[in-house]
């Protein structure tokens, strides 16, 4: 009977965090590509009427200071509001309605509209990061989830390519964060143990999914990952449950690898790589304090789409959508194509 090798023949992959499996056809990379290629992103010179550079005028009329690091602004077409009415109680348990409220913000990383992170210095990736923890920190009080994501290139229907992320805060509990909620919580009823402290602690002894290392920090390819080149950043020390738990070490620690892995990304197919990240963490709000959810590990959670090259990317359609993920290359083969990628940035050689 034939061996099986995982890089050779299919197979499913649990993912503990979301309890959902993900498809592996490694095989199909073999395949000639006919389908649909996207424009390489251009370098174009930064927009002097860019809306988010520093002192330009917004859609609304405001106009943004002259501001030399990070700046945050509420969104002038927020998805979120604080004041809402409550909808009426359902007629029928298959049309149910809930109270939605909160706010949603605009951060500038940078005055710079042709900057990006693998760019930045270390100390400007350092001032994100703590302009990050304040903003958690705010409205965390008040909100059950604080939301903090990036959205990079057009390709990802970034509107703006001048640097900057969203935040945005709610009442409720997305999806998303309610299903690893979930998922930790009862793997830590079970073992008495942290899923992600476990499941890194596995991933440093085998060592052939992680991307970059340093003494606070490891990028790897998660070993259930959907996207191609999907990685998940997670602190090695001291088990923060949430980003306002990060030390001063961990912050600098954490703006290294950072830089080093959106280096490596760039660097892949020598183009402005784009993805959608985001950073998840215990629940927030009035009643929740330091140390509350021993079942949580913050991490963030790069997404790019790219898969053979900076023209070709990975859709989620078809059977993604009405089945499961699937995924081509191996999490294995993508972790390694990005270890062999350079910690300088090719504009900087």
């Amino acid at each position: 009977m034939q061996q099986f090798e995982a890089t050779e023949h299919q197979h499913v992959r649990y993912n503990p965090l979301k309890d959902e499996w993900i498809l592996v056809s490694p095989h199909r990379c073999k395949r000639p590509w006919s389908g649909q290629t996207e424009q390489a992103p251009e370098e174009q010179p930064p927009d002097p009427n860019n809306p988010l550079r520093a002192g330009a005028v917004r859609a609304n009329g405001q106009k943004n200071p002259n501001y030399t690091s990070t700046y945050v602004f509420p969104n002038d077409f927020p998805a979120l509001l604080e004041r809402v009415p409550e909808p009426p109680p359902p007629d029928h348990p298959l049309f149910q309605a809930s109270q939605a409220k909160g706010t949603c913000r605009v951060m500038c990383f940078h005055p710079d509209s042709s900057m990006t992170i693998p760019l930045m210095t270390i100390e400007e990736i350092l001032a994100v990061i703590e302009e990050w923890i304040n903003q958690l920190q705010e409205l965390g009080r008040r909100y059950t989830w604080v939301q903090i994501f990036e959205n990079k290139g057009a390709v990802m229907g970034c509107s703006n390519p001048h640097p900057h992320c969203q935040i945005w805060a709610s009442s409720f509990l997305p999806n998303e964060p309610r299903v690893k909620e979930r998922c930790q919580r009862e793997y830590y009823t079970k073992y008495g143990k942290s899923m992600l402290v476990e499941y890194l602690e596995q991933e440093l002894k085998q060592k052939e999914r992680i991307v970059i290392q340093n003494s606070e920090w490891v990028a790897l390819v998660p070993y259930w990952a959907a996207w191609p080149y999907e990685t998940m950043v997670l602190p090695i020390n001291n088990r923060p449950q949430r980003m306002t738990d990060l030390n001063e070490s961990q912050k600098k620690g954490l703006a290294e690898i950072m830089k080093m892995l959106c280096t490596k990304y760039d660097n892949l197919f020598n183009c402005s790589f784009p993805y959608s990240m985001g950073w998840h963490g215990a629940p927030t709000g009035p009643s929740k304090k330091p140390g509350d959810s021993p079942h949580w590990l913050f991490h963030g959670i790069y997404l790019p789409p790219l898969l053979r090259s900076a023209t070709v990317k990975k859709f989620m359609v078809g059977y993604e959508m009405l089945a499961q993920p699937q995924r081509d290359l191996t999490p294995e083969q993508a972790a390694q194509k990005l270890r062999e990628c350079d910690v300088v940035h090719y504009k900087n050689k």
